[in-house]
């Protein structure tokens, strides 16, 4: 099992910890992001020391309007290391709007095009913008990853364009029928699942920090609501990701 999407260097508990208890849970692998240039570094150095961890690296959207935007050449060095597998997670937050939203769209493009550049993967993250999110995507010809998938305006684009769509801890909670229902629709093989740890902790460990471990509690509700086994869907979620991700 993997999760695609933690936040390793953002737990209050150590990764190594984490780790462990992932490894313990079944959770073989795991994806860290980094957000922001420190973060980043960080993030690439438990990818480092921590087997089965791989990294993530970008600028957040909230970060659009801090120096950190305008130093994506570090960024590019980062994520020449081999244990770099994605650009982001970036995109478009205009719930929020920590960040204005000039300053986001251009941290959006010009991420894309380093990803396109890098030929890595881009883990995107958009937030009452899906329509803008789709647009700035539709000229970028590499692999997307739409994380933590909770923007309906997207689906229809992420169908059409072959997008993996990937699903947290909120696909669990009692009222998430709609996300259920647009992770009955996803092809199987383009279905990803994660914990965006330590946020968005799954329905029976609602109130604690999250971690990786829990993704086995999104893997049960997605099995559940695709009428699958749990066992043979968190199987093909592995070889969705590796796919994703080009991991070994």
């Amino acid at each position: 099992m993997i999760d695609t999407h933690a936040h390793l260097d953002a737990c209050v508990e150590s990764p190594e910890t984490l780790v462990a208890r992932a490894r313990a849970a079944g959770v073989e692998r795991i994806v860290s992001v980094g957000s922001g240039l420190d973060s980043c570094r960080e993030t690439l150095a438990i990818a480092q020391r921590e087997p089965g961890v791989w990294a993530a690296l970008g600028v957040h959207p909230h970060q659009a309007g801090e120096p950190d935007a305008d130093r994506l050449d570090e960024l590019r060095e980062l994520l020449e290391d081999e244990r770099a597998v994605a650009v982001g997670e970036t995109g478009l937050d205009f719930y929020r709007d920590y960040a204005p939203r000039d300053r986001q769209r251009d941290l959006f493009e010009r991420q894309i095009a380093l990803a396109e550049e890098l030929g890595r993967t881009v883990v995107v993250h958009s937030r009452a913008a899906g329509t803008e999110t789709a647009a700035a995507l539709e000229p970028f010809g590499g692999t997307v990853v739409l994380h933590c998938f909770s923007s309906p305006e997207l689906l229809e684009p992420a169908l059409e364009r072959d997008y993996f769509v990937s699903f947290a801890g909120n696909v669990t909670y009692p009222k998430a029928e709609d996300l259920r229902e647009a992770a009955r629709r996803i092809p199987a093989n383009r279905l990803l699942a994660e914990t965006d740890s330590p946020y968005l902790s799954p329905q029976p460990r609602r109130g604690r920090p999250n971690e990786p471990a829990n993704v086995v509690h999104t893997v049960a509700v997605l099995a559940e609501a695709r009428g699958e086994d749990a066992t043979e869907l968190a199987a093909r979620l592995g070889a969705n990701a590796a796919a994703a991700f080009s991991l070994p």
